[in-house]
């Protein structure tokens, strides 16, 4: 999983093993291992019609609706969109690179 930050802006890009795990298991994590601490960053399957996203601990979870998943995993759906406050979220396949 890729995860892209910009401003107020965060770009999630999953592979297709990614989708899958997403669509099995309901969540799917990353992680980069700094020096002092580990930044987490997860997508979790959540109740509602769209993306909305979370900092917790170490961790920045971005919430997806089971809907938004299934569409992801049986379609040609190449992703979604959408904020939550001020923060623009992307969820996109990124089918192109290798697992």
């Amino acid at each position: 999983m890729k995860i892209r930050i910009r401003s107020n802006s965060i770009r999630y890009r999953l592979s297709q093993t990614e989708v899958a795990t997403l669509w099995a298991e309901g969540t799917i994590e990353d992680r980069t291992e700094l020096s002092s601490k580990t930044f987490r960053y997860a997508i979790e399957s959540a109740d509602g019609d769209g993306l909305s996203a979370d900092f917790r601990g170490d961790t920045i979870v971005l919430f997806m609706p089971r809907q938004m998943i299934d569409l992801l995993h049986d379609t040609g759906k190449v992703g979604f969109s959408g904020n939550s406050g001020d923060v623009r979220l992307l969820v996109e396949k990124d089918f192109a690179c290798m697992d």
